[in-house]
Protein backbone atom coordinates (compact mmCIF):
# COMPACT_ATOMS: atom_id res chain seq x y z
CA UNK A 1 0.00 0.00 0.00
CA UNK A 2 2.87 2.37 0.78
CA UNK A 3 4.24 2.10 -2.75
CA UNK A 4 0.78 2.76 -4.21
CA UNK A 5 0.35 5.86 -2.06
CA UNK A 6 3.77 7.19 -3.05
CA UNK A 7 3.10 6.45 -6.70
CA UNK A 8 -0.22 8.32 -6.58
CA UNK A 9 1.40 11.25 -4.80
CA UNK A 10 4.19 11.39 -7.41
CA UNK A 11 1.74 11.27 -10.32
CA UNK A 12 -0.29 14.12 -8.82
CA UNK A 13 2.70 16.47 -8.41
CA UNK A 14 2.12 18.37 -11.71
CA UNK A 15 -1.44 19.02 -10.54
CA UNK A 16 -0.21 20.14 -7.11
CA UNK A 17 2.08 22.71 -8.74
CA UNK A 18 -0.95 24.20 -10.47
CA UNK A 19 -3.51 23.84 -7.70
CA UNK A 20 -1.62 25.62 -4.92
CA UNK A 21 -1.25 28.97 -6.76
CA UNK A 22 -4.75 28.87 -8.29
CA UNK A 23 -6.24 27.77 -4.96
CA UNK A 24 -4.34 30.68 -3.43
CA UNK A 25 -5.98 33.04 -5.92
CA UNK A 26 -9.40 31.60 -5.02
CA UNK A 27 -8.69 32.11 -1.31
CA UNK A 28 -7.78 35.76 -1.91
CA UNK A 29 -10.94 36.31 -3.97
CA UNK A 30 -13.12 34.56 -1.37
CA UNK A 31 -11.70 36.73 1.41
CA UNK A 32 -12.26 39.92 -0.58
CA UNK A 33 -15.79 38.80 -1.52
CA UNK A 34 -16.77 38.70 2.14
CA UNK A 35 -16.93 34.93 2.61
CA UNK A 36 -16.02 33.67 6.08
CA UNK A 37 -13.07 31.32 6.41
CA UNK A 38 -15.35 28.35 7.17
CA UNK A 39 -17.46 28.94 4.07
CA UNK A 40 -14.45 29.68 1.84
CA UNK A 41 -12.52 26.58 2.87
CA UNK A 42 -15.76 24.59 3.04
CA UNK A 43 -16.28 25.24 -0.66
CA UNK A 44 -12.84 23.78 -1.38
CA UNK A 45 -13.73 20.71 0.70
CA UNK A 46 -17.29 20.16 -0.53
CA UNK A 47 -17.53 21.72 -4.00
CA UNK A 48 -13.88 21.23 -5.08
CA UNK A 49 -14.31 22.80 -8.52
CA UNK A 50 -11.98 25.69 -9.31
CA UNK A 51 -13.98 27.50 -11.97
CA UNK A 52 -17.26 27.10 -10.05
CA UNK A 53 -15.65 28.34 -6.83
CA UNK A 54 -14.04 31.37 -8.48
CA UNK A 55 -17.31 32.28 -10.20
CA UNK A 56 -19.35 31.56 -7.06
CA UNK A 57 -17.13 33.75 -4.86
CA UNK A 58 -17.26 36.55 -7.42
CA UNK A 59 -21.06 36.38 -7.64
CA UNK A 60 -21.33 36.27 -3.84
CA UNK A 61 -19.20 39.42 -3.62
CA UNK A 62 -21.44 41.09 -6.21
CA UNK A 63 -24.53 40.34 -4.11
CA UNK A 64 -26.13 37.97 -6.62
CA UNK A 65 -29.11 35.90 -5.38
CA UNK A 66 -28.27 32.41 -4.03
CA UNK A 67 -30.44 30.64 -6.64
CA UNK A 68 -28.60 32.43 -9.47
CA UNK A 69 -25.23 31.39 -7.97
CA UNK A 70 -26.39 27.77 -7.70
CA UNK A 71 -27.69 27.66 -11.27
CA UNK A 72 -24.58 29.35 -12.67
CA UNK A 73 -22.18 26.97 -10.97
CA UNK A 74 -24.39 24.04 -12.02
CA UNK A 75 -24.12 25.04 -15.68
CA UNK A 76 -20.38 25.66 -15.38
CA UNK A 77 -19.90 22.14 -14.00
CA UNK A 78 -22.07 20.34 -16.56
CA UNK A 79 -18.89 19.16 -18.27
CA UNK A 80 -18.46 16.73 -15.36
CA UNK A 81 -21.26 14.65 -16.90
CA UNK A 82 -19.11 14.11 -19.99
CA UNK A 83 -15.97 13.38 -17.97
CA UNK A 84 -17.72 10.90 -15.68
CA UNK A 85 -19.36 9.14 -18.62
CA UNK A 86 -15.98 8.81 -20.34
CA UNK A 87 -14.35 7.14 -17.32
CA UNK A 88 -17.35 5.08 -16.15
CA UNK A 89 -16.50 2.00 -18.32
CA UNK A 90 -13.10 1.86 -16.60
CA UNK A 91 -14.67 1.60 -13.14
CA UNK A 92 -16.53 -1.67 -13.61
CA UNK A 93 -16.18 -3.82 -10.53
CA UNK A 94 -15.83 -0.89 -8.15
CA UNK A 95 -18.23 -0.58 -5.23
CA UNK A 96 -20.81 2.19 -5.41
CA UNK A 97 -19.30 4.14 -2.53
CA UNK A 98 -15.89 3.96 -4.22
CA UNK A 99 -17.34 5.27 -7.50
CA UNK A 100 -19.17 8.03 -5.61
CA UNK A 101 -15.98 9.13 -3.83
CA UNK A 102 -14.01 8.99 -7.08
CA UNK A 103 -16.65 11.13 -8.83
CA UNK A 104 -16.69 13.64 -5.98
CA UNK A 105 -12.96 14.28 -6.36
CA UNK A 106 -12.91 14.24 -10.17
CA UNK A 107 -11.75 17.52 -11.71
CA UNK A 108 -10.60 18.61 -15.16
CA UNK A 109 -7.00 18.00 -14.21
CA UNK A 110 -7.44 14.62 -12.50
CA UNK A 111 -9.67 13.55 -15.40
CA UNK A 112 -6.84 14.30 -17.84
CA UNK A 113 -4.41 12.32 -15.68
CA UNK A 114 -6.76 9.37 -15.11
CA UNK A 115 -7.51 9.20 -18.84
CA UNK A 116 -3.82 8.48 -19.44
CA UNK A 117 -3.49 6.15 -16.44
CA UNK A 118 -6.53 4.03 -17.40
CA UNK A 119 -5.68 3.48 -21.05
CA UNK A 120 -4.28 0.03 -20.44
CA UNK A 121 -4.42 -2.06 -17.30
CA UNK A 122 -6.59 -0.63 -14.53
CA UNK A 123 -4.35 1.15 -11.96
CA UNK A 124 -4.45 0.14 -8.32
CA UNK A 125 -7.41 1.52 -6.33
CA UNK A 126 -5.19 2.93 -3.59
CA UNK A 127 -2.96 4.64 -6.13
CA UNK A 128 -5.99 6.16 -7.89
CA UNK A 129 -7.41 7.62 -4.69
CA UNK A 130 -3.95 8.82 -3.66
CA UNK A 131 -3.88 10.92 -6.84
CA UNK A 132 -7.27 12.48 -6.07
CA UNK A 133 -6.65 13.07 -2.36
CA UNK A 134 -3.24 14.64 -3.05
CA UNK A 135 -4.78 16.96 -5.64
CA UNK A 136 -7.63 18.05 -3.38
CA UNK A 137 -5.32 18.51 -0.38
CA UNK A 138 -3.13 20.88 -2.38
CA UNK A 139 -6.22 22.83 -3.48
CA UNK A 140 -7.42 23.18 0.12
CA UNK A 141 -3.95 24.23 1.30
CA UNK A 142 -3.76 26.87 -1.43
CA UNK A 143 -7.24 28.12 -0.49
CA UNK A 144 -6.33 28.46 3.20
CA UNK A 145 -3.05 30.27 2.44
CA UNK A 146 -4.79 32.60 -0.01
CA UNK A 147 -7.61 33.40 2.39
CA UNK A 148 -5.31 34.45 5.22
CA UNK A 149 -3.05 36.37 2.81
CA UNK A 150 -6.02 38.11 1.24
CA UNK A 151 -5.84 41.07 3.58
CA UNK A 152 -2.27 41.82 2.45
CA UNK A 153 -2.84 41.52 -1.33
CA UNK A 154 -4.84 44.11 -3.24
CA UNK A 155 -4.94 42.25 -6.60
CA UNK A 156 -3.64 38.77 -7.53
CA UNK A 157 -3.47 39.47 -11.29
CA UNK A 158 -0.08 41.26 -11.26
CA UNK A 159 1.44 38.20 -9.53
CA UNK A 160 0.58 36.04 -12.54
CA UNK A 161 -1.11 33.22 -10.61
CA UNK A 162 -3.73 32.88 -13.34
CA UNK A 163 -0.99 31.51 -15.64
CA UNK A 164 -0.46 28.44 -13.43
CA UNK A 165 -3.63 26.63 -14.51
CA UNK A 166 -3.06 26.84 -18.32
CA UNK A 167 0.57 25.84 -17.78
CA UNK A 168 -0.53 22.81 -15.78
CA UNK A 169 -2.99 21.75 -18.51
CA UNK A 170 -0.22 22.02 -21.13
CA UNK A 171 2.02 19.81 -18.97
CA UNK A 172 -0.78 17.22 -18.77
CA UNK A 173 -1.56 17.46 -22.48
CA UNK A 174 1.93 17.01 -23.95
CA UNK A 175 2.42 13.34 -22.87
CA UNK A 176 -0.89 12.45 -24.58
CA UNK A 177 0.19 13.70 -28.03
CA UNK A 178 1.50 10.30 -29.12
CA UNK A 179 -0.23 10.34 -32.55
CA UNK A 180 -0.46 13.07 -35.23
CA UNK A 181 -4.26 12.95 -35.00
CA UNK A 182 -4.07 13.79 -31.29
CA UNK A 183 -1.93 16.84 -32.05
CA UNK A 184 -4.44 17.86 -34.72
CA UNK A 185 -7.31 17.53 -32.23
CA UNK A 186 -5.49 19.61 -29.62
CA UNK A 187 -4.68 22.37 -32.12
CA UNK A 188 -8.24 22.35 -33.49
CA UNK A 189 -9.75 22.49 -29.99
CA UNK A 190 -7.51 25.42 -29.04
CA UNK A 191 -8.35 27.31 -32.23
CA UNK A 192 -12.09 26.71 -31.84
CA UNK A 193 -12.08 27.58 -28.15
CA UNK A 194 -10.37 30.92 -28.69
CA UNK A 195 -12.54 31.71 -31.74
CA UNK A 196 -15.79 30.92 -29.92
CA UNK A 197 -14.68 32.98 -26.93
CA UNK A 198 -13.95 35.98 -29.15
CA UNK A 199 -17.35 35.53 -30.80
CA UNK A 200 -19.06 35.89 -27.44
CA UNK A 201 -19.59 32.27 -26.34
CA UNK A 202 -17.81 32.87 -23.05
CA UNK A 203 -19.62 30.19 -21.01
CA UNK A 204 -19.60 27.27 -23.44
CA UNK A 205 -16.60 27.81 -25.70
CA UNK A 206 -14.47 25.10 -24.04
CA UNK A 207 -17.22 22.46 -24.04
CA UNK A 208 -18.23 23.20 -27.64
CA UNK A 209 -14.63 23.19 -28.87
CA UNK A 210 -13.93 19.91 -27.04
CA UNK A 211 -16.98 18.14 -28.50
CA UNK A 212 -16.31 19.38 -32.05
CA UNK A 213 -12.58 18.59 -32.02
CA UNK A 214 -13.16 15.16 -30.47
CA UNK A 215 -15.81 14.32 -33.09
CA UNK A 216 -13.53 15.42 -35.93
CA UNK A 217 -10.63 13.46 -34.42
CA UNK A 218 -12.76 10.30 -34.09
CA UNK A 219 -13.84 10.63 -37.72
CA UNK A 220 -10.25 11.10 -38.91
CA UNK A 221 -9.02 8.14 -36.85
CA UNK A 222 -11.76 5.82 -38.16
CA UNK A 223 -11.11 6.97 -41.74
CA UNK A 224 -7.37 6.32 -41.47
CA UNK A 225 -8.04 2.90 -39.87
CA UNK A 226 -10.32 1.85 -42.75
CA UNK A 227 -7.83 3.15 -45.32
CA UNK A 228 -4.97 1.16 -43.82
CA UNK A 229 -6.96 -2.11 -43.47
Amino acid sequence: MKSALLSGFRQALPIVLGYIPVGFAYGVLAQKSGLGVVNAVGMSLIVFAGSAQLIGAGLFGAGVAPLAIIMTTFVVNLRHLLMSAALAPKLKGWKKRQIAFFGYELTDETFALHTMRMKGEMPRLTETFAVNITAQSSWVIGSVLGYFAGGQIADVRPIGLDYALPAMFIALLVPQLVKPVYLMMAALAALLSVSLFLLGFEQFHVIAATVIASTVGLGVEQWTSRSSS
